[in-house]
């Protein structure tokens, strides 16, 4: 058992003087990583920015929409909703009947990008269909449904 002891105590010993060495040549590649690092550095100079005002913003008070005026919108007319499983949706076919959450005679929905501005009452123009606006959400209601 005393051959087995001085083994072990050799191996500890050859092990501590291995992970010294490994931390010294760590130390080592941190010191030269950054000295290169250090070379690469640049200074930074603080940067004075112009305090802004209402005479620099380019901003007249005048809102110049111009630039939207032509941006494409999707507008749907909804006559009604209505709920039904995906068991339903699939036994759906020609002739079948859905029933809707409206009344008949009740005005439709109309939406601008899923967004309510005004209900109408279908009416037929040219052989198409049309939509003739009988109550338009106001700019502030539409905005407070936003939120």
């Amino acid at each position: 058992m005393g051959d087995g002891a001085a083994a072990a105590q050799t191996v500890d010993a050859a092990g501590g003087d291995s992970d010294a060495d490994a931390m010294d040549a760590w130390g080592a590649a941190l010191e030269e990583q950054a000295e290169v690092e250090g070379s690469n550095v640049v200074p930074a100079e603080p940067v004075a920015f112009d305090n802004l005002n209402s005479s620099n913003t380019g901003f007249s008070g005048e809102v110049n929409l111009d630039m939207v005026l032509d941006i494409p919108v999707t507008m749907a007319m909804e006559l009604g909703r209505t709920q039904i499983s995906i068991r339903n949706l699939l036994q759906l076919n020609q002739g079948s009947v859905v029933e809707l959450d409206r009344m008949a005679g009740e005005p439709m929905d109309v939406r601008v990008n899923g967004t309510l501005i005004a209900r109408g009452e279908v009416v037929v123009v040219n052989e198409k269909f049309g939509i003739r606006l009988t109550d338009v959400i106001s700019a502030a209601e539409r905005i407070k449904n936003l939120k």
